[in-house]
């Protein structure tokens, strides 16, 4: 079983999230990587887009999910893209087994000068009743 990976970097997105006032009345920019971890070898072989990820379907997922939240904390932010992903005909029939995925803050709310503030989680895949 290979653990191939297909990675999207740096999907700049605007959305709501944090535990200050003015982190809850505006959406702030936000930066996301995605790393879909399964294996991909039937399209490496088959050179067709059904036998993998359309990775602008999970561009475009991760974009309305973030408009669609608010939440305080980036780790739950983060939890809820993972979830919506693996719930998705974005990922559903294809072999992913594990979604890594990154949430970085471009503007922390923080004093000092801090570039990004963020977090990174791994999630496997649960089996789901009917998948044998």
């Amino acid at each position: 079983m290979s653990d191939d990976r297909i990675e999207l970097r740096g999907l700049r997105v605007s959305a709501r999230c944090g535990v200050l006032p003015f982190e809850r009345d505006q959406a702030q920019p936000l930066e996301i990587d995605v790393d879909l971890i399964g294996d991909f070898s039937a399209a490496g072989r088959s050179d067709d887009l059904a036998d993998t990820v359309d990775y602008g379907s999970v561009c475009d997922l991760v974009e309305r999910a973030c408009a669609a939240s608010a939440p305080r904390l980036l780790e739950h932010l983060a939890e809820e893209l993972v979830a919506a992903l693996f719930a998705s005909d974005a990922v559903r029939g294809v072999p992913v087994r594990a979604i890594e995925l990154a949430v970085r803050k471009l503007r922390p709310p923080v004093s000092q000068q801090l570039a990004t503030s963020g977090v990174r989680i791994t999630r496997a895949a649960v089996a789901t009743r009917g998948d044998g």
